[in-house]
């Protein structure tokens, strides 16, 4: 596991680089906040596709083949944007990025043939730690390479600093990842197609439920994410470094909790409670967001939606492999993904519309208000534990 942790962790550290420099390269092409955010979509449009797809074809070939493939999308996809001199060129290095991405769904999938059930959420925790590493240090390196001057930034460095990561990720990848899924569980049963698989997992209340929750999760931070650079940057005038680091800072706590103490809370409380009080935080952390004035309040704020988002994201993906018979968790993983991929065309397209008409606080409000029904949701969560493979009716 330790393997593949790591080269998840140098894959995000590509990932991060351009995450808080994609808004900068649409101001630098005279974008409007819609088109900005329609390019943020475009990745999870991809990802939303190649999700079930990546995960289905991890049940049947392997993980390692799947990851490996991905993370060749990867490399080209920055070397792409780095060469990007035109908006469409942008949109179409974010789809092949997205397209790569889909391995989000066989990377949990091995997490679930190395763990123990009673483990899944820390094992879950650990993979959102290596995301949370990546993501923290990606984008402070990013911020370093492009300068802070949102006028000036040097945007190609960035991209292609994140294609030396990808290939470093994908040179490892080739040398010592092993197989992680034995050959008979290849075989063991005849795979649904795509859409079957989606109609096979929202028959299950329980799956359809968690899948819901994920997805309207994913809509209020998503839209978060695609217009801090610009509320910041009306509010503070802060640049590509600035907000650089405060990725950074939320990728540290991301890291932290996820990393060391999300086992020990599930153990504890249960993954319910957890995905109760993660929503909570989420809610108070959005609404905060418009009140933040000064950089320490801004911290304290996004300190609340780290800690929120930590405590939920894996609590909610162990409870969705629990779910899932061996033979079928690549698969149901990655309509879980799709969903969130879904989502972040969804979210994104939301706040980015709500932004133009209603003004720059006005996405963190309606995100506050989806987050209130995912509370609402999780509130009705049993709080027994899921049995593996169980496929509640």
């Amino acid at each position: 596991m330790f393997v593949l942790l790591l080269i998840v962790f140098i894959d995000l550290v590509g990932f991060g680089i351009v995450i808080p420099l994609l808004p900068y390269y649409a101001l630098h092409f005279q974008a409007s906040p819609l088109a900005l955010t329609s390019l943020m979509a475009c990745y999870s449009f991809a990802q939303f596709f190649s999700s079930p797809i990546l995960g289905r074809l991890s049940d049947k070939l392997g993980r390692r083949p799947v990851l490996l493939a991905s993370l060749c999308c990867s490399v080209l996809s920055y070397i792409w944007l780095g060469m990007a001199d035109t908006l469409w060129m942008l949109f179409a290095a974010r789809l092949l990025a997205g397209a790569g991405a889909g391995n989000i769904a066989a990377a949990q999938a091995y997490i679930t043939d190395v763990t123990a059930p009673e483990d899944r959420a820390k094992g879950m925790g650990m993979i959102g730690a290596a995301f949370g590493l990546g993501f923290t240090i990606g984008p402070a390196i990013g911020g370093l390479l492009a300068g802070s001057d949102p006028d000036a930034a040097a945007l190609a460095r960035p991209a292609f600093a994140a294609a030396a990561f990808s290939a470093a990720a994908l040179l490892l990848a080739i040398v010592i990842l092993k197989e992680s899924l034995a050959p008979a569980l290849r075989h063991a049963a005849d795979r649904p197609g795509r859409i079957a698989l989606a109609q096979d997992a929202f028959a299950r209340p329980q799956l359809r439920g968690l899948i819901v929750l994920f997805f309207l999760t994913t809509c209020a931070f998503a839209g978060l994410e695609t217009t801090f650079a610009l509320w910041a940057n009306t509010v503070f005038g802060w640049g590509p470094f600035q907000v650089g680091w405060i990725f950074f800072y939320i990728g540290i706590l991301l890291a932290a909790l996820q990393g060391g103490l999300i086992g020990r809370l599930s153990r504890r409380h249960g993954e319910a409670r957890l995905v109760a009080a993660g929503a909570l935080l989420l809610v108070v952390g959005l609404l905060g967001l418009p009140f933040a004035g000064s950089l320490a309040s801004v911290l304290v704020v996004m300190g609340v939606l780290a800690v929120g988002l930590g405590l939920l994201n894996p609590s909610v993906t162990s409870l969705v492999s629990r779910a899932a018979a061996a033979t079928e968790r690549g698969g149901i993983l990655g309509v879980n993904q799709s969903a969130q991929s879904l989502a972040r065309i969804v979210g994104p397209l939301i706040a980015g519309l709500v932004y133009t008409w209603d003004g720059r606080d006005a996405p963190y409000y309606v995100g506050a208000a989806i987050m209130m029904v995912v509370v609402a949701m999780a509130l009705r969560l049993p709080r027994e534990k899921l049995p593996a493979g169980e496929k509640t009716t």
